[in-house]
């Protein structure tokens, strides 16, 4: 069986073809700039080059043509015909407390997804045009929506309510819904196996850190809280979010500084985060060069961002009574040795001892803390794509 993997952005759309019979990489690709002038599909077939494909596309039906020509073609493809992709998993951000696993997508599931547009305003909107534009070039290919929010439906109701009203959550849905959840607990998984225990008998903090970053506390395979809230702003400090801060600020900014929504909106979201407190960029690489020239607010956003993760892993292992690992992953989580022993510095306490020398690896499964450390410390490479093939393969094979 092969699976068809699809991440549509607002303007982009990402892709993988995946071999589920051995779980093997046969393609993957980049469409950027749908809908602009100097559109652009970067694809690579497994073991060849890549191929830059520039060619207008005015729309993600458009660009969805291309990737299966691509995917199709003499030269460059890896597949004789579309008949050959036995299904499409779709990543959708927001689910609502409709779905907690993947679902079949039929006409009552893409309803239930337009509706949740109003919780992901940014993101389920392309979702839904990509599941859209893959029907009307495959309308007999069964379609599988996987959801970043659907992990977290674990959480018991005294770790996703906030204290507002309650006909808030009634009426509008107002809770904590957690994101990144495809990457928990697929890490999570990988874990409990560097463990070598069931993952039903673990206490494991997975820390998914890159632009966007967030961490899960996974108790017995279920996440049971998790950084992330009501949207992917609340939580840790991120590339250009803010994260964590006092919601009296959004008024005393629109009050003091005469801002309007949007604009404290735009703020939080785009202007904040380590770009805010550094001024140099978004990018976690830049920031971390900057502070190694002595730029001190490059300094000083890395030690706010250091700080709130290994807060975050002190109040999960007291959510959970203890934690036998802690999972790094994601870009950052990934391929930065000094993101994780400044994380983990300070934190023998609880028993986690983290060895510079194994720590010093990017990008590969690794145990990074010492032999003694009562809590073991992992490198764990996130794939999303294949987690979400995984399920797609099996609600299809039922």
């Amino acid at each position: 069986m092969k699976i068809l993997v699809v991440n549509c952005g607002s303007s982009s759309l990402k892709y993988q073809l995946i071999n589920m019979q051995n779980e093997s990489l046969l393609a993957k690709g980049l469409v950027e700039r749908i809908g602009i002038e100097g559109s652009v599909l970067t694809h690579k077939p497994e073991g060849k080059d890549k191929v830059v494909i520039e060619h207008p596309m005015k729309d993600h039906k458009d660009a969805i043509k291309l990737v299966l020509d691509a995917l199709t073609d003499k030269n460059h493809g890896v597949i004789s015909d579309m008949s050959e992709i036995s299904a499409v998993g779709h990543r959708v951000v927001h689910g609502g407390e409709k779905y907690a696993s993947s679902i079949l997508i039929n006409d009552d599931v893409m309803k239930v997804l337009e509706e949740c547009s109003r919780l992901a305003p940014l993101h389920n909107p392309p979702n839904l045009i990509g599941i859209n534009a893959c029907k009307a070039l495959m309308p007999n290919t069964p379609m599988v929506a996987v959801f970043d929010t659907a992990f977290h439906q674990s959480m018991p109701d005294y770790a996703y309510m906030y204290a507002l009203p309650y006909e808030l959550y009634e009426k509008y849905g107002i809770r904590r819904y957690g994101f990144h959840g495809t990457s928990h607990r697929y890490v999570s998984k990988i874990a409990a196996e560097q463990l070598g225990k069931d993952i039903k008998d673990c206490k494991i903090i997975t820390c998914h850190l890159g632009n966007g970053a967030s961490v899960a506390a996974v108790l017995n395979g279920k996440s049971v809280d998790t950084s992330m809230g009501f949207t992917p702003l609340e939580g840790l400090v991120m590339g250009t979010r803010c994260g964590d801060i006092d919601p009296a600020v959004v008024t005393f900014l629109q009050e003091e500084a005469n801002l309007s929504s949007k604009e404290v909106n735009n703020i939080m979201n785009k202007k904040s985060g380590v770009l805010g407190l550094s001024g140099v960029s978004s990018d976690f690489r830049d920031v971390e060069d900057a502070a190694e020239n002595g730029n001190n607010r490059a300094k000083l956003a890395l030690d706010v961002f250091y700080y709130r993760v290994k807060k975050y892993i002190g109040a999960y292992a007291a959510a959970m009574g203890g934690v036998d690992a802690i999972v790094f992953t994601a870009g950052l989580g990934e391929n930065s040795p000094e993101a994780r022993y400044e994380i983990c510095k300070g934190l023998e306490f609880l028993g986690i001892k983290i060895d510079e020398d194994k720590n010093k690896v990017r990008g590969k499964v690794t145990e990074v803390s010492t032999a003694d450390s009562k809590v073991k410390v992992y490198l764990i490479p996130t794939n999303e794509e294949l987690m979400i093939a995984r399920d797609t393969m099996d609600i299809v094979s039922k």
